[in-house]
């Protein structure tokens, strides 16, 4: 039975697995599941999740779900290049000291600019803008350290070779760049990091995978059509902002 992946593209971790396993040349199937048309909340979806999240994958009749978790299943199955997720107990150290730190501190804060600048006027759901404020400065403190604290004088964030940190990372901070706050004015450092983590997945392939979130920023009314339950489950969403 062929692994499957289910995934939404205007997700940032739904891109970092497509990217992994097309750049890997993993065989797969991508299995969509529209987020804002519900179709992680139903209950076929909830057979292969029940957290009811994406990204999530089948393989045979094991599924597994979160975006780090697959990544780990995907390199250790396939035997992908080690620089990915690396065996070296140092090495490997360093990859896990950024993804638990990026699932605090980049996850959890970046993702909101989309909702704060597009998902939010859409549904007509506007942020106060002291919450406004106190994301951009979290967001500021954050890239500060991504800077000075993992990519440092490195081509990349944990060494000298990409790994699955350059892939989580970069796909969280794109998320905001097509949302409207280009996170890489002004840090040429930063940018000439994204500049060789595109390079190395190649730069159409990166193109291709983001259409979907492009398309949303520069076309919100595209969305169309979404359910009652969505909306209150963005309407939640958004009132958790911090």
């Amino acid at each position: 039975m062929a692994l499957k992946l289910y995934l939404d593209f205007i997700s940032q971790p739904c891109r970092a697995v497509y990217l992994f396993a097309k750049v890997n040349r993993i065989p797969f199937e991508v299995q969509s599941v529209q987020i804002f048309q519900g179709q992680h909340m139903t209950d076929d979806f909830a057979k292969v999740n029940s957290l009811k999240r994406l990204p999530a994958m089948k393989d045979g009749d094991f599924t597994l779900a979160e975006s780090v978790a697959i990544l780990h299943y995907l390199s250790q199955k396939y035997n992908t290049p080690a620089h990915w997720y690396p065996p070296d107990l140092q090495a490997r150290a360093r990859l896990e000291e950024y993804l638990y730190w990026h699932a605090d501190s980049i996850r959890g804060t970046f993702g909101s600019v989309l909702w704060i600048r597009v998902l939010g006027p859409l549904i007509d759901v506007h942020i106060p803008k002291e919450k406004v404020d106190r994301n951009i400065a979290f967001m500021m403190q954050s890239l500060q350290h991504l800077e000075q604290k993992f990519l440092q004088d490195k081509p990349f964030l944990t060494g000298e070779q990409i790994s699955v940190a350059d892939l989580v990372a970069l796909e969280e901070l794109m998320q905001t760049f097509y949302a409207g706050f280009d996170v890489f004015e002004g840090r040429p450092k930063l940018a000439a990091w994204r500049g060789r983590v595109e390079a190395t997945l190649g730069e159409k392939l990166c193109q291709e995978t983001r259409e979907a979130i492009r398309k949303l920023c520069a076309e919100p009314k595209s969305l169309k059509d979404i359910p009652s339950a969505t909306l209150d489950w963005m309407r939640l969403r958004l009132s958790k902002i911090p």
